[in-house]
């Protein structure tokens, strides 16, 4: 995937010869992805402590496998570090390439400056989405039916037999009488003798949404508690990425993973971004609360990844809650206001809470029904068919985001598969490459983009490892801003732009054969 066409390198340096003087206009320009033109690795976000998030690119291979297959020592040798200065906490095999490590400054220059390095990710706070209140539930009386008023019943056509949903929180209270055994814990990263055991709550009432036999949405479903959170409902990027590489490596699928967490305040996180598309790339459906910062929801991870199902909040007089996060990068919205749920204390503790962390578990209980009916169902497919069962315009004030409200009372049988996007803004692109070839898009030349949200997707042929890269023109060359570059064939980029020029180049990394391309802007 570093090696650029020539007929590729030809079509983009006649597109930049044509340009005016404020443009890419030097023929002589290095294009991107070449040996001699590899930049520093971006660090993303600051760590005061030094603990960063270390990813590989996909040819830092020792010997044919990884350099993340080594021991810690040998990693530390292999990469010239400073041993001193470089404390591994944690290493990624499955969902990302990397490890987690609090580093001196010299070492993270070293590890920036290495072009082995893809990126550094700064260690950040994640936190559960919920918010305290009192009225009773209403959350499942909404799905079932197109319009208001409740009908005081919840119909269900499947009840999310043969299907597994994973929930990354704070534990699980396994014995709990709704959950009819089907509760058990499977990983914790939090090491601090829990041992999966949900002492905060919130993990308890989010799995009681997705498939309890009072308040789930799929009663059959088994639960998986994945503890990444701990007591006072807090977790690190660095142990949440832990678990999805757990995830992946163990599910049994099919499988819905459930993540009603967040950052407070704007962060992107590359690292977070990545492990969980890399995680869908093996056919693992995730869902995703929006966050509760009354925010776009573009400027959070893990929210804004595309290919993810993301779920903003309303309210039972259908509008959206007042906390909930919102625009394109939000797929659908679910009730999370005020809902009643398991929780923890007894075997038949309840409680009423309210959060994106509620209307997340509607949305992947419903992706349960769907898996339990059509088990070889790939994310995407599993995603379409919410979307296009959704109930249309009930929400208001969205805010930009697509208006539409979970519906669960037609059963489980999909609609067609549609395009990741639609309208005026986006635009589709074809075309074929064999294994070791690239292209760009749109029309193998760049695009002049005043700022805002940039999306793209690619869809590659069954079994090809086709990946996903973002450039900007940074006044003297093309600098890569994003990647997407998971072992699977389908690949998706959300980036915050600013104003300037870009490209999208489709690289062939392993396999042949023809492409698709939809980019938003």
């Amino acid at each position: 995937m570093n090696r650029v066409t020539s007929a590729a390198l030809l079509a983009l340096t006649l597109a930049l010869a044509s340009c005016s003087s404020n443009t890419p206009q030097d023929a002589s320009i290095p294009m991107p992805d070449q040996n001699n033109t590899v930049s520093a690795a971006p660090i993303y976000g600051n760590s005061e402590s030094g603990q960063y998030i270390v990813v590989f690119r996909k040819t830092a291979t020792v010997q044919g496998q990884s350099i993340s297959k080594l021991s810690a020592g040998q990693m530390v040798q292999r990469l010239g570090l400073d041993r001193q200065g470089a404390q591994i906490q944690a290493v990624y095999t499955e969902v990302l390439d990397g490890f987690a490590a609090k580093l001196s400054a010299s070492n993270i220059q070293k590890l920036a400056s290495d072009p082995r390095v893809a990126y550094l990710q700064a260690v950040q706070t994640y936190y559960a989405t919920d918010t305290q209140s009192n009225p009773p539930s209403w959350g499942l009386d909404r799905i079932d039916q197109r319009d208001l008023p409740l009908s005081n019943s919840f119909t269900y056509s499947s009840n999310g037999t043969g299907v597994t949903a994973y929930v990354l929180d704070t534990g699980l209270n396994t014995t709990h009488t709704s959950f009819g055994g089907r509760a058990s814990i499977g990983y914790d990263v939090i090491n601090d003798g829990q041992n999966g055991r949900d002492c905060q709550g919130h993990g308890t009432h989010v799995a009681g949404t997705i498939g309890s036999s009072s308040y789930g949405v799929a009663k059959n479903v088994k639960l998986v508690g994945v503890r990444v959170l701990g007591c006072d409902g807090t977790g690190s990027n660095q142990g949440i990425i832990q678990a999805i590489n757990w995830v992946a490596q163990n599910a049994q699928k099919p499988a819905v993973v459930n993540m009603s967490l967040g950052p407070r305040s704007r962060s992107v996180d590359q690292a977070m971004d990545d492990a969980i598309n890399s995680a869908i790339g093996k056919g693992i459906t995730f869902v995703l609360a929006a966050g509760n910062s009354n925010d776009d929801a573009c400027y959070y991870s893990p929210a804004r990844t595309p290919a993810a199902i993301t779920v903003a909040s309303s309210t039972r007089t259908d509008a959206r809650s007042s906390f909930s996060n919102y625009g394109s990068c939000v797929d659908i919205f679910a009730p999370g206001s005020d809902i009643a749920s398991t929780w923890i204390g007894s075997n038949t503790a309840t409680n009423t809470i309210s959060g994106t962390s509620m209307a997340s578990p509607h949305t992947a209980g419903a992706a349960a029904l769907v898996l339990s009916a059509n088990p070889t169902f790939t994310p995407q497919q599993v995603r379409d068919a919410l979307v296009n069962t959704a109930t249309l315009n009930k929400i208001t004030d969205p805010k930009g985001t697509p208006n539409r409200l979970l519906f669960v009372g037609q059963g489980t049988t999909p609609p067609p598969t549609t395009d990741p996007c639609s309208g005026t803004n986006c635009s589709k692109y074809t075309g074929s490459l064999s294994s070791g070839q690239s292209a760009y898009q749109p029309n193998g030349t760049y695009f002049n983009y005043a700022g805002g949200t940039l999306k793209g997707w690619l869809k590659g042929p069954a079994g090809s490892d086709f990946d996903l890269v973002l450039y900007k023109w940074n006044g003297s060359a093309w600098q890569a801003v994003s990647r997407a570059e998971t072992s699977s064939s389908d690949e998706s980029i959300t980036y915050n732009a600013g104003s300037g020029y870009y490209t999208w180049e489709i690289v062939a990394y392993s396999g042949s054969g023809s492409y698709s391309f939809w980019m938003q802007k």
